[in-house]
Order: C-alpha cells, then sequence, then structure tokens
C-alpha cells in the first residue's frame, strides 16, 4: 500500500522556549483510517495544522500525495476535506446554502455542485431539513452538515477532529456509518482525532499516539495492546504461602508480581491461563478471594505512553465545548 503522507522530521518551534514539534517521521497509507491521539498541549493539533497547510513548518518536509504542502500549498488544499472540532456553519443560512457557500469557496461548478449537494444530504439524512436555518438543527444535524460539507469537493483525504465530540451514542454511530461508507467507495484516506478511545480502537487501521512534541508509538490496535504485554489476571488467594513460583511455572505466563495476597499475572492467554489457575486452586487448596481478567484496551495503551488516561483529557475537552456553545449561542442575539 502507497503512502499519501510522508512526513519527514517535522519540526515546529514558536519561540526560543517553545519547541511544539520536535522532528517527527510518520506515514499514512492511501485508504486506511489512520487515528493521531494525544493529550492537550502534546503537539498533536500543531502537526495537523502544519499538514493541512495551516501552518508553516520550522523546518523538515511533509509530502501529501506527491506535494509539498509549503510549495503546492493550493493543489494541497483542493485534495483535502477537513472537518474541525469547532462548529463552522453559518447559522443563518440554510443547509443547502451552507452546502453551496462550501462548493463554490472549492470552485466546484454550480452545473456540478447542485446535484453532489442533492447526494450529500440524502446521505447524512439532512435533505428534510435542507431548506431549514442552520441555527435550527441539533447537534448531530450540525455534526452530520459539517461532514457533508467537508466532503462536496470529493476530497483524497479527510481530516476529522474530533468529529463525534459531545454526540450520543446513536449519532455517533450513525455518522461513523457514513464515513466508513464514503471511505469504501471513494477509496479515501481518514485521517482522525478522537477522545474516544473505543472509537479509535475498532475503527483505526493504525493509530500514532504523540506526547511532548515526539511520536512515542505506532501500530494497529492490536499490535499498540500487545506491546503491553498481554492480558492481566488479578487474583487474591486467602493463605501466607508465597504461590508465585508455581503460577510463573505455567504455560504463557510471562510476569508474577504479589502484594500481599494479592498477584498480578501478565499472560498471552488470559482465558487459559485464569483456567489453569483456578484448577490449581483446587489440586492445591488454594483459597482464591477474588480472580479477575483484564485484556489490554487503548486506555491503558495511551496511559502506558503518555503518563495520562485520555478521560483525563475528556475534561478540557468539555470545557471547550461549552466554550464553543457559548459562542454559537452569542451569534443568534
Amino acid at each position: 500500500m502507497n503512502s499519501i503522507i510522508e512526513v519527514r522530521d517535522l519540526v515546529k518551534r514558536y519561540s526560543k522556549d517553545v519547541l511544539a514539534v520536535k522532528g517527527i517521521n510518520f506515514d499514512v497509507k492511501e485508504g486506511e483510517v489512520f487515528g493521531f491521539l494525544g493529550p492537550n498541549g502534546a503537539g498533536k493539533s500543531t502537526t495537523i495544522s502544519m499538514i493541512t497547510t495551516l501552518l508553516t513548518p520550522t523546518s523538515g518536509t511533509i509530502t501529501l500525495d506527491g506535494m509539498d504542502i509549503v510549495k503546492d500549498a493550493n493543489k494541497v488544499r483542493r485534495s483535502i476535506g477537513l472537518v474541525p472540532q469547532s462548529l463552522t456553519a453559518d447559522d443563518e443560512l440554510s443547509g443547502r446554502e451552507n452546502m453551496q457557500l462550501q462548493a463554490d469557496l472549492y470552485c466546484v461548478p454550480r452545473s456540478i455542485s447542485k446535484e453532489r449537494i442533492d447526494e450529500l444530504l440524502k446521505i447524512v439524512k439532512l435533505e428534510e431539513a435542507a431548506e431549514r436555518k442552520v441555527d435550527t438543527y441539533s447537534g448531530g444535524m450540525r455534526k452530520r452538515l459539517e461532514l457533508a460539507e467537508g466532503l462536496i469537493h470529493r476530497p483524497k483525504i479527510l481530516f476529522l477532529d474530533e468529529p463525534t465530540l459531545g454526540l450520543d451514542v446513536q449519532t455517533r454511530e450513525i455518522i461513523w456509518e457514513y464515513i466508513k461508507n464514503m471511505k469504501e467507495e471513494n477509496n479515501m484516506t481518514v485521517f482522525l482525532t478522537t477522545h474516544y478511545l473505543e472509537e479509535a480502537d475498532s475503527l483505526c487501521d493504525r493509530i500514532a499516539i504523540i506526547d511532548e512534541g515526539e511520536i512515542k508509538v505506532i501500530g494497529t490496535p492490536s499490535e499498540l495492546k500487545d506491546s503491553l504485554g498481554g492480558d492481566v489476571i488479578n487474583v487474591t488467594i486467602e493463605d501466607d504461602a508465597d504461590h508465585s513460583p508455581d503460577i510463573e511455572k505455567m504455560e504463557n505466563v510471562s510476569s508474577v508480581s504479589k502484594d500481599g495476597h494479592a498477584y498480578k499475572v501478565r499472560t498471552s492467554e488470559g482465558n487459559r491461563t485464569m483456567s489453569d489457575i483456578l484448577s490449581a486452586s483446587v489440586d492445591k487448596e488454594w483459597r482464591i478471594k477474588a480472580i479477575s481478567l483484564h485484556e489490554p484496551s487503548m486506555n491503558q495503551v495511551f496511559l502506558e505512553y503518555t503518563g495520562k488516561s485520555l478521560r483525563d483529557e475528556d475534561k478540557g475537552s468539555t470545557k471547550m465545548e461549552r466554550r464553543n456553545q457559548v459562542l454559537q449561542n452569542s451569534r443568534r442575539k
């Protein structure tokens, strides 16, 4: 699979004391969903802004579909679609008028844009609300309109910045169904940021985690979770004997740590090892008080590589969401 985005030795320095991006390297393959995750202040937004030509790199190169993002900025912009986190549609225009404005900005001929607008409004199920002002739309409707606007010029690469932030689960699933269908129909590459790690886990072909301006790890969701060393079994055995040696000898067990009567067992085959521990408890008369199996999660991966839980980061996103809503409401007064 060919790379459609190539980032080499990318640096962004805002001042002598502020180095936001520190010489990062990564590729995005054509036709894949690429997740780009990081805590607030990690350099994620700065990197995306450079890739989408909104910021000029201090040094390094970014090639997008064979074009240099600095030398060929206008061509790059015509090749990409961007659905930002904040809502950008004009409240005083109808859904259709917002779509037409976006088509005009991307120089889509009127002879083509009308049919394409009808098609996209139908895909995102806004055809019945197309003539209504956007200030009458719900949050989910606005997000679907933003998505349709990002697709109006048939981009080769679609950048989605928190596309489902603040939406209910049902609306999130609907939006992702649209995105997956458009990706498959047009072999579109999707570059995604999200605070919902279950979305990244289930939707992304590969994920990069950035922190403190550096890429910490890149891989498929399975590869990233496997990098933690496998499943974890927590078991508490109610007696004073040390059962670590017995558990360590079990097949597929990579490590055992003990804290009082509690054992943390890391294994590549969680279900099988749990069965072995339970069998040993019968044969050797161990008194098991509690036992639980935990498969690696993307939140654990994020915590491992950044030292932070993305759930903590959600608090900042919620504040930003409230601020954006205040700004939207102020425009209507």
